[in-house]
């Protein structure tokens, strides 16, 4: 059998993608889950993190996302049985590959996926879901009449994240890097037969520069600013010291903090983000918050194993009932995996990549 592994030799380098053989797969251990494949989406491998937490190696499995059937169950595994359809994510320091046929993964990894759910589309929600879940639910607590600004709405997480804040009664409005964005964005509807009303109650286009997003924010809330923002990334400088097209389409921190609301909550998914003193001023004066997101921080602890498996199903349930409908590219075979992953790899995907076996 072969399987992806990415290798980097030096930091700074780029990350080949390889085929490698493998030896035929260990015994089932007690609590291991012996799983076909059948699909695995494709997310960027954050090679800093995994050298922060001394999980380094020379080659790094590639597929984390997977969706397949039991083949077989150790001794002492309780919640599966051969033939149950699953879906799951292997954790940070699994040694094995979700694109290979068969894997073994620990049985806390794995809920059941749910008939009508297809194998592409629960390998291909599960991360994003989890992301999701985690802004909306865990780091921020949103509710009926809550107002929730998510930026690039039209991304794969995005797209979940729209859908549920939408579900949960809060309304939504995101930003839109692009004509096409825009478009997709305003179509999206409700899963409920004969509501005509846009899950997305306003469209900021910010492709041309020219829209202050802080600006319509506080327009559209009646000067009270929103509640709950989830940034996909921020400037953190002046526009000058900004190099790349995509950070120049970027909210400043500063108009962040500004559109927030009394009591509001920033989740931001910029790592090295830096407040100067007059923002946690702001902050402090607004009673606002500001949460980092790390979804992986499930996987580095067993402490809320239960919680996070609930997620899991919660996130096949709504899938299955169709409040999540995910931002999906045409399922690509496995011989095209490698090409697939170096284009995840630079961040030049728009919409999340499933290998189907």
């Amino acid at each position: 059998m072969k399987a992806l592994y990415c290798q980097q030799n030096s930091p700074g380098e780029e990350m080949t993608f390889v085929f490698q053989e493998r030896e035929n797969l260990p015994p089932t251990r007690d609590n291991d889950v012996k799983v076909q494949v059948r699909a695995c989406a494709l997310s960027w491998i954050d090679t800093k993190l995994l050298s922060e937490i001394k999980l380094e190696k020379e080659l790094l499995p590639v597929g984390r996302e997977i969706s397949g059937v039991v083949l077989e169950v150790g001794r002492k595994v309780t919640f599966f049985q051969p033939d149950d359809e699953v879906v799951g994510i292997l954790p940070l320091d699994s040694e094995e590959s979700g694109l290979c046929e068969v894997i073994l993964v620990h049985e806390h990894y794995l809920v059941r996926k749910p008939e009508k759910v297809c194998w592409v589309e629960a390998a291909g929600t599960v991360r994003d879901g989890v992301r999701a879940y985690t802004a909306l639910h865990y780091l921020s607590q949103v509710s009926p009449g809550k107002t929730v600004l998510v930026m690039d709405g039209a991304s794969p997480f995005g797209t979940i994240a729209i859908q549920l804040a939408q579900h949960r009664g809060a309304k939504v409005i995101s930003t839109a890097y692009s004509l096409e964005d825009k478009q997709y964005l305003e179509r999206l509807r409700p899963p409920v037969e004969g509501i005509r009303q846009p899950v997305v109650a306003r469209v900021i286009d910010v492709s041309n520069g020219k829209i202050d997003v802080a600006e319509s924010c506080l327009e559209e809330t009646g000067g009270l600013g929103v509640d709950i923002v989830l940034d996909a990334g921020v400037k953190l400088y002046s526009a000058e010291d900004e190099s790349t097209s995509k950070s120049q389409l970027l909210p400043h921190k500063h108009d962040i903090i500004t559109l927030l609301g009394v009591g509001g909550h920033w989740i931001t998914t910029e790592k090295n983000l830096q407040l100067d003193p007059p923002d946690s001023h702001t902050l402090f004066l607004k009673g606002a918050t500001v949460s980092f997101l790390n979804d992986e921080v499930w996987n580095l602890s067993n402490l809320q194993q239960g919680k996070y498996l609930s997620i899991l199903e919660d996130i096949m349930e709504k899938l299955s009932s169709s409040i999540f409908r995910p931002q999906l590219d045409e399922p690509i075979p496995l011989y095209e995996a490698k090409v697939s992953m170096e284009i995840v790899q630079k961040n030049q995907a728009r919409k999340r990549q499933v290998i189907q076996f």
